[in-house]
């Protein structure tokens, strides 16, 4: 299998969307590194942080962990080097929650995108269709989410989205 230079991953929570991801990349004979967005702010991400880590482990993964800079993680991997993000969803909440500008930090990142030189698999929650947020901070929120989506999918090569764990093929060719 030939992974296309970027793929977009999207899901809801709990949906099968990681491990989808991770199993595009499980044949590749290159070196894989997983960029993990998550923060462990409290012991249930802690554990979920391990959980990931453990279904991980001795499949020839490089973990980096980067919860604000993506596109500057990006530009330091190794040469041929095929990247697993997960995931943008947290990412883009990192940015906010910094105050930082999520539109200048997507904007690096959709650059550094076109110069990757090697397989980029991007995953995504897809938080659109559900209800609306009662707070100012949850509907910019969403809006920015929307949006970061957006981009990603019109810059990816594929696009999958992950229901109750079957991929449904949005964009692309078919790999699996």
């Amino acid at each position: 299998m030939r992974l296309p230079p970027l793929s977009l991953v999207l899901g809801g929570a709990a949906s099968g969307k990681s491990a989808f991801a991770e199993g595009l990349m499980d044949d590749l004979a290159r070196d894989k590194i997983y960029v993990a967005t998550a923060r462990a702010l409290d012991a249930e991400m802690q554990a979920r942080i391990a959980q990931h880590q453990a279904v991980r482990d001795g499949k020839g993964w490089h973990l980096v962990e980067v919860p604000l800079d993506l596109a500057g993680a990006l530009a330091v991997r190794g040469t041929g080097q095929v990247a697993l993000v997960d995931c943008a969803t947290l990412w883009l909440s990192n940015l906010m929650m910094a105050g930082q500008d999520w539109q200048v930090a997507m904007d690096a990142l959709l650059a550094r995108l076109d110069r990757a030189g090697a397989p980029v698999v991007i995953v995504s929650n897809e938080v659109g269709q559900g209800i609306v947020p009662d707070t100012p901070l949850g509907r910019q929120f969403r809006n920015a989410h929307g949006a970061m989506n957006q981009c990603l999918a019109t810059q990816a090569d594929m696009v999958v989205q992950v229901i109750a764990g079957l991929p449904h093929l949005l964009k692309g060719d078919r790999l699996w």
